[in-house]
């Protein structure tokens, strides 16, 4: 790269750690990207992480020694979260989202890149300090959550099937009880999509009484992983205690009420903001 004035080489850096984010990178890699020396390469970190953390982009931390450098965490602070969140609530609430079993359509929802963007953050800071390898997630709904969340981890997503397929090669398939409908079903998991005492993120779009979610973390024991933690973006507050099989877990939002004759709904900010 040519030698770049300071201002440029400001905006260009911050780019850089943009989109690498928990990515250690070492002092030498910046001086000899931008042909600048680590003193001037230091003082540039200085001021992006002064304006990363006033302006609640995330955090700069440095790490010292031969093999250190720096490394970009991206998080959201709870203000800016909660705004989000409330806003998010209020397009739950429309009328015409409410589906029969108190179930809310939100598909489209879920294909708003920026929407995505801002959930993905909140998960991220939610689990920014445990050690995780994989985020793991269910067709359909939960695969954008999961990505989102995903690019700012910097880390890969694993799918799992409600059937085996064939193009996926050798699988682990297990049947589990739906916690809404008590009916069995099945979920599958390629051998090769995740690898042995790997810590796993679940995330999913919406939980009722969490059956689907036990499912995972029962195949996740078939790989001898652990459960890191499991999120959700929405959870239905009209369960009953003794029939919600899952006690630790981030919700970003809340279903606390559903009228199905008048199509009326309260959506919440989740446990996160509690």
């Amino acid at each position: 790269m040519k030698k770049l004035k300071r201002s440029a080489r400001l905006v260009e850096m911050t780019q850089y750690l943009l989109s690498r984010p928990h990515t250690l990178i070492s002092l030498t890699a910046f001086a000899d990207r931008y042909q600048s020396a680590k003193s001037s390469i230091s003082e540039d970190l200085a001021i992006i992480k002064e304006v990363f953390e006033e302006e609640g982009f995330g955090e700069l931390h440095t790490h010292a020694g031969a093999a250190g450098g720096v490394k970009y965490t991206p998080k959201m602070n709870q203000d800016t979260a909660l705004s989000i969140m409330n806003g998010i609530c209020r397009q739950l609430e429309q009328p015409e989202r409410v589906l029969p079993g108190g179930y809310l359509y939100m598909t489209d929802m879920l294909g708003q890149p920026e929407m995505l963007a801002d959930v993905g953050r909140m998960f991220a800071t939610a689990f920014a300090d445990r050690r995780i390898d994989v985020i793991m997630t269910v067709e359909t709904k939960g695969i954008p959550l999961a990505y989102a969340t995903a690019s700012c981890l910097n880390i890969p997503v694993v799918i799992v099937r409600r059937d085996n397929k064939v193009t996926e090669g050798s699988a682990v398939s297990i049947n589990y009880v739906s916690g809404s409908t008590k009916r069995i079903q099945t979920m599958s998991l390629a051998r090769r999509a995740l690898k042995e005492q790997s810590r796993v993120l679940i995330i999913d779009d919406f939980m009722k009484a969490g059956g689907t979610i036990q499912g995972m973390m029962d195949l996740l024991y078939e790989f001898k992983a652990t459960v890191a933690g499991v999120g959700v973006f929405v959870e239905s507050g009209e369960v009953e205690l003794e029939e919600r099989l899952l006690e630790d877990y981030v919700s970003l939002a809340k279903l606390t009420a559903v009228d199905m004759k008048t199509k009326q709904t309260t959506v919440l900010p989740g446990n996160y903001f509690k």
